[in-house]
């Protein structure tokens, strides 16, 4: 019994510190709003983000996925994920109950994708682009990276 308590404890305690980077295009009103859903809900401050146009994003990822801005991604130590595993995978990274989310890959990726990419194929249309890319607040300062 004791046990199970302390499994359950560890799945829902909040990620350790820098579990992770989001990459996200920095002028796609969509991807600011993924990134301020993350960030409201990112109560350990665990996760950093950099706009995929930034130097951090150049310096850490492969030139192949800096080719192909309509996905966001996910660098969590050696792994890197994509389009809806890379959404999946940071809110997961939030800890708490936010780690279910991860069961929604039991949708077959393929599906998952394909709802993904026609988001992403009409973003600007559909949402709006900022003319330049994100500016850090005061408070997320050290969290978002240039």
């Amino acid at each position: 019994m004791m046990q199970s308590v302390l499994i359950l404890a560890k799945w829902f305690d909040p990620q350790p510190k820098n579990s992770g980077i989001v990459y996200f295009d920095g002028v796609c009103s969509v991807c600011n709003g993924f990134v301020d859903f993350l960030i409201k809900r990112d109560t350990a401050k665990s996760l950093q983000y950099a706009a995929i146009q930034g130097d951090t994003a150049t310096q850490k990822l492969e030139s192949s996925l800096l080719e192909n801005m309509d996905s966001i991604i996910f660098q969590s130590g050696e792994k890197t994920y994509n389009k809806s595993n890379a959404a999946l995978m940071a809110i997961a990274s939030l800890g708490g109950w936010w780690k279910f989310a991860i069961w929604l890959r039991i949708i077959p990726r393929f599906i998952r994708d394909a709802v993904y990419r026609i988001i992403a194929h009409n973003r600007y249309r559909w949402f709006g682009k900022r003319d330049e890319c994100r500016i850090p607040t005061f408070e997320e300062r050290g969290r978002i990276l240039e």
